[in-house]
C-alpha cells in the first residue's frame, strides 16, 4: 500500500498540497490536462521553485484572468465535477470534498447545503485547488493518507463575510475531531480549502506511519521570511509487505436480450462510478438461449448508484448481491525510462518471493504507436528496466 504522510509544521492550504504534489513528481502538463477535462477556464498554472529558510520547495501559483471569476454555487461546481471527463475516483472524491464544505457554510450561515454560494471557496484557485488534489492522488497511487496535528494561528483575517477571526469559523468546524495545536504565529495557518481536503482525504493523525520512504515533496506556502519555514512536507512511502483483507459486495445479473453494442458503454459507466472490476462471462440462459453473466465488484457505499447504473443501462429485471472477501497483495506504480519514453509500471509486493512487474498496458500501446514498434517490444523493455531498477534499490549485505 502506497501512504502519504501529510507533515503540516508550518500549516496547509489547496496551493501547499499541490505544490508538494508537483515536488513529489506529479506532471504539471498531466496536472493540467487532466484539470482541463472539467469546463473551467479564466485561469494558468504557474510554478517556481521558491527557498523557505534553508529548505527549498515547489510553489504553485493559479494566476486568475480578471474578472472572470465568478462565484459558484455548490450545485454548479458539483454539475461541473459531474459532467466532467475525470476518472470516477477523482471525482468521487472532488465531490465529497465539496459536500463537506457544503454542509460547514450551510450551518454557518443557516442555510440547505443546496442555497449555499461559496465565495472564496467557489472561485476559481479553490475549485482547482480542491480536484486538482484529487487528481494528485489518483496520478501518484496514494492508497492512504495519514497527517501531523495541525498548528492553529492567531488574529483576524479579511474575506468577503467582513473580519474573522483566526482561525476562521469554517476551518474550525472542518477540522471537528481533528488534533490541533497552537503554533503561536500571527497569520492563518490552516485555510478552509486545505481544512475541507485534508480531512477528507485523511485517515488518521499523528506520528510517521510504518513506512518504507520513496521520496519527499516541499510545498511552499505565501510566507517567504516565516519560522518553522512555510511549507508542508508529504513523504511518500510504502507499507510494509502484507496481504489486504476487505469486504466488498459483489453484484451479478443475467442478461440474454440486450445489444451487445451496449456493453463497452455499460463497462465504462460503472468503472467511472468507482466498480472495482468488471466481468462479462458467457451464460446458457433459460431456454438454451446463449446470454452474459455481468459481474461488478464495488465496495459497500456504491450499492445504490451501481444499481440505478444497471437498471438504467441494462435489460435486466433482477440483480444479486452478495458479500465476498477479497484478499489483495500491496501494489504501487512506477516511471522507468526506456528508448521509447517514460513508462508506467505497476509493482505489486509479495509476502514471499520476488514483487510482480507489470507494465502499463496504456502506456506501452501509446509508445509502441509512436515509435511504429511491436507493443511486445515496449513491454518487453519496461518490464527489464524496472526489475533492474528495484534489484538497484535493494539493500546491499556486507
Amino acid at each position: 500500500m502506497r501512504i502519504a504522510y501529510f507533515d503540516c509544521f508550518s500549516g496547509i492550504s489547496g496551493d501547499m498540497i499541490l505544490g508538494a504534489f508537483l515536488d513529489l513528481g506529479l506532471d504539471l502538463d498531466t496536472l493540467t490536462g487532466y484539470l482541463a477535462k472539467m469546463k473551467l477556464g479564466g485561469y494558468k498554472l504557474a510554478v517556481s521553485r521558491e527557498k523557505r529558510g534553508a529548505i527549498s520547495g515547489t510553489r504553485l501559483n493559479i494566476q486568475v484572468e480578471e474578472g472572470k471569476q465568478p462565484h459558484r454555487s455548490m450545485a454548479q461546481i458539483r454539475e461541473m465535477i459531474g459532467e466532467s471527463r475525470l476518472p470516477g475516483k477523482v471525482k468521487q472524491t472532488s465531490l465529497a470534498i465539496l459536500e463537506r464544505l457544503a454542509g460547514v457554510e450551510g450551518n454557518l450561515h443557516q442555510q440547505s447545503p443546496e442555497d449555499v454560494h461559496f465565495h472564496e471557496i467557489g472561485a476559481i484557485d479553490s475549485i482547482v485547488d480542491m480536484v486538482g488534489a484529487c487528481i494528485g492522488l489518483h496520478l501518484l497511487d496514494i492508497e492512504k493518507v495519514v497527517a501531523s496535528p495541525l498548528p492553529l494561528g492567531r488574529g483576524f483575517v479579511q474575506c468577503q463575510h467582513g473580519t474573522l477571526p483566526i482561525p476562521a469559523p469554517a476551518t474550525l468546524a472542518l477540522l471537528e475531531s481533528t488534533p490541533v495545536y497552537d503554533s503561536g504565529q500571527q497569520r492563518e495557518m490552516v485555510t478552509p480549502t486545505g481544512a475541507a481536503i485534508l480531512t477528507t482525504i485523511c485517515s488518521s493523525y499523528g506520528g510517521f506511519p510504518e513506512m518504507i520512504i520513496a521520496r519527499v515533496g516541499y510545498g511552499a506556502g505565501l510566507y517567504p521570511e516565516d519560522q518553522p519555514p512555510n511549507l508542508l512536507r508529504i513523504v511518500l512511502g510504502q507499507a510494509p509487505s502484507e496481504v489486504a483483507k476487505e469486504k466488498l459486495l459483489m453484484v451479478e445479473t443475467s442478461i440474454d436480450d440486450m445489444n451487445p453494442e451496449f456493453y463497452g458503454h455499460l463497462m465504462e459507466q460503472l468503472l467511472n462510478a468507482g466498480g472495482l472490476d468488471v466481468n462479462i462471462l458467457p451464460a446458457q440462459m433459460k431456454k438454451n438461449r446463449p446470454g452474459q453473466l455481468l459481474r461488478v465488484l464495488i465496495p459497500e457505499g456504491l450499492r445504490e448508484s451501481v444499481l440505478q447504473i444497471l437498471f438504467s443501462e441494462t435489460t435486466t429485471l433482477g440483480i444479486r448481491i452478495h458479500e465476498v472477501e477479497r484478499y489483495s497483495l500491496a501494489r504501487h506504480t512506477i516511471r522507468v525510462q526506456t528508448p521509447f519514453g517514460n513508462i508506467l509500471v505497476k509493482v505489486a509486493s509479495s509476502p514471499v518471493g520476488e514483487p510482480t512487474l507489470t507494465p502499463e498496458y496504456d502506456s506501452c500501446r501509446k509508445a509502441a504507436l509512436k515509435h511504429k514498434i511491436p507493443l511486445k517490444q515496449v513491454y518487453e523493455e519496461a518490464s527489464r528496466r524496472a526489475r533492474r531498477r528495484l534489484q538497484e534499490s535493494e539493500p546491499r549485505t556486507r
